[in-house]
């Protein structure tokens, strides 16, 4: 009774209005991860102005809000729907004290998830909207939203971002440790070892006291080094660091800054810091103490920067071009703890000292062989420039064929059959070295195979992607063989991507085919120079099953975030983007605000499966947590049976 009486008296208010449609209220759902097992649906209303909606408990007079969810054996509700606080206030409409919402308004029910499948949750709920002078009649609004997977969902509450970060930082710290080491095998390195520890170890009054101030000057070295990561990152930035992967001149100057390491290590010259600085901080570690420790050290740091300041300088490139702010900061931390390790090490037992071996032409043979590596280093940045710039200069065949020559040059050297300026003569191989001659001349005669289309897992991040070539299909493969094959397409709009799989760059095209043919949409926020695509590619989308959902049941949509394509001058605008201008310029730039702004993130690789209204059917999928074929497999599979039901 109550119920007809409120629709009476909704219907002789709005009836005089009827020449007007209001709909001052929009209703949305999310879906927030609790835990492993657990998510809140939160219902949230955003209403007008000047409107408002009636609590769950409103009082006598209106139609409350009330929910109702229908049976499901997948998920079991917890409790009953909660909201947040309602005011409290008089109602001109029904002459009461009642209880409303204004501007916004959060209902929300806990689920827990029972099964490892996602789940289509349904139900619907009742409303009523007023404002100071009428009521809208009751309305009922359909429920119908997608949970995700029991265990699934603990994966979705994480960071996607963090997890990255926390992989790519312990990466980061292992690459710059063994860096370290290798640094220390180097001429400017290595002989300062016996002489440092023995300078400790009888200047000081006794062996405590040695060890003591090894490991002061070891620490010293470490703070040296971790400022300098520091210095790194406060000067460019996380938004600088997070852009250099898929910017033309970071890459462009990376090349030339590797080009330049690679040149000193094999000879052409050395790069030395002035020798006022190195004068000055050799004065002053004379002052004794703490400060005549922190000096020495410092002194260090400049006199072997002919040695370890490529390797610094690559190990600060390679971190900072991640887009890790504390990349740079662990890298140096990783390195300079390698550094410093022997002297307290050598300090605490000096007789072991006598096991090192005597310095000699070995260690020019150590900076060489790194001469070679920042070589084979630097085209991978030209190569990322390259495949921004589109300007196919730089196709896989190409880049293939340099690392062929780079490496078989190097197996050369080893074996003593090329011998460089600074090299003394070598009366025979030792077994270490015959060892590594081996391994990279394998390495060598590994690549060659790729020139004619193998796959090349190995290296897969460093080379361009398969499609990028001169014979995307592999030379004599009748499938391509030609340059015109990598833009051959089967509907418009649609090109030959990664693993022979066809592909749209374009979005509102691709949707539009996704729906003429009824299929699920993979969208991948992707870059042309993002090396986690390049591996998610090579090695997850190369497996037979994953290849064959992404070609025959679904569409596949590429936006390259980093593509340098101009939009017409009548399509390029301003955003903002948290807190700052963003001026979208290029297509890269519209994929990119597009990503960030409905995703919230801008990390590549980002994938997502949509149906043809472009609702994500499941959660969003990256390399760190997605980049093993089976979890991959298993999550594009649970993409399709969402679409499918």
């Amino acid at each position: 009774m109550r119920s007809i009486l409120s629709f009476l008296i909704s219907f002789l208010i709005v009836a005089p209005s009827w020449g007007q449609m209001y709909d001052p209220v929009k209703w949305s759902f999310n879906v927030d991860v609790v835990n492993e097992n657990e998510v809140d649906l939160v219902i949230r209303a955003d209403i007008e102005e000047g409107w408002y909606v009636y609590s769950q408990d409103a009082g006598d007079g209106p139609i409350s809000t009330s929910f109702a969810f229908f049976d499901n054996d997948k998920v079991e509700l917890i409790g009953s729907v909660t909201e947040g606080e309602a005011i409290e206030d008089y109602d001109p409409n029904f002459e009461a004290t009642l209880r409303f919402f204004k501007s916004e308004a959060d209902f929300t029910q806990r689920i827990k998830l029972l099964t490892q499948d996602t789940t289509l949750i349904k139900g619907e709920f009742e409303f009523m909207v007023c404002n100071k002078g009428m009521c809208l009649p009751p309305e009922w609004v359909d429920i119908e939203v997608v949970l995700p997977a029991a265990q699934v969902a603990a994966e979705e509450s994480k960071s996607f971002t963090s997890t990255a970060s926390e992989q790519g930082i312990w990466s980061i710290f292992l690459i710059a440790f063994l860096s370290g080491f290798v640094a220390l095998l180097t001429p400017c390195v290595f002989p300062m070892i016996p002489m440092t520890v023995s300078f400790f170890t009888k200047q000081s009054e006794n062996k405590a006291a040695g060890i003591r101030n090894a490991i002061i000057y070891g620490l010293s070295i470490i703070f040296i080094y971790v400022i300098l990561g520091v210095a790194v990152s406060a000067i460019f930035g996380a938004d600088a660091l997070n852009n250099m992967a898929t910017n033309v001149y970071f890459n462009i100057a990376f090349f030339l800054l590797l080009v330049i390491f690679a040149a000193s290590f094999l000879g052409a010259f050395e790069l030395t810091m002035p020798n006022s600085w190195i004068n000055k901080a050799d004065s002053a570690s004379d002052r004794g103490g703490f400060i005549g420790i922190f000096f020495m050290a410092f002194t260090l740091a400049l006199v072997s920067f002919s040695c370890t300041g490529p390797i610094v300088g690559t190990l600060l490139v390679e971190a900072a071009s991640g887009g890790s702010y504390m990349g740079p900061i662990i890298g140096m931390l990783g390195f300079s703890i390698a550094i410093a390790l022997p002297f307290a090490f050598f300090a605490a037992f000096p007789g072991w000292l006598n096991s090192l071996p005597q310095s000699g032409g070995w260690l020019n043979s150590v900076k060489v062989v790194l001469g070679f590596l920042e070589l084979a280093l630097a085209f991978k940045f030209l190569s990322n420039a390259d495949l921004v710039l589109q300007s196919h200069l730089l196709e896989r065949e190409v880049f293939i064929a340099i690392w062929i020559i780079i490496f078989g040059l190097l197996t050369m050297y080893l074996l003593g059959k090329l011998k460089l300026a600074h090299d003394s003569d070598l009366p025979y191989i030792s077994v270490s070295r015959l060892f590594m001659a081996t391994l990279t001349g394998a390495f060598t005669v590994y690549m060659i195979p790729g020139l004619w289309g193998a796959p090349l897992k190995l290296i897969n991040a460093f080379p361009p992607p398969m499609h990028y070539s001169e014979s995307p299909y592999g030379v004599g493969n009748t499938a391509g063989g030609s340059a015109s094959a990598a833009h051959h397409s089967e509907e418009e709009g649609q090109h030959l991507g990664p693993q022979g799989i066809m592909v749209f760059h374009d979005y509102e095209t691709g949707l539009e085919h996704a729906r003429k043919v009824n299929k699920p949409v993979m969208l991948d926020f992707t870059g042309w120079a993002c090396v986690n695509c390049r591996k998610m590619e090579e090695q997850v989308w190369s497996d037979a099953e994953v290849k064959r959902l992404l070609s025959e049941e679904m569409v596949l949509i590429s936006l390259y975030v980093d593509e340098r394509t101009k939009l017409p001058a009548d399509e390029q605008y301003e955003t903002t983007i948290a807190g700052k201008n963003k001026k979208v310029k290029t297509v890269g730039d519209r994929w990119m605000v597009m990503q960030t702004e409905r995703y919230k993130t801008n990390s590549q690789p980002f994938y997502l499966v949509l149906d043809t209204d472009e609702n994500v059917l499941v959660e969003p999928a990256n390399y760190q947590d997605y980049g093993s074929v089976s979890v991959f497999k298993e999550w594009l599979q649970r993409g399709l049976d969402a679409f499918t039901k």
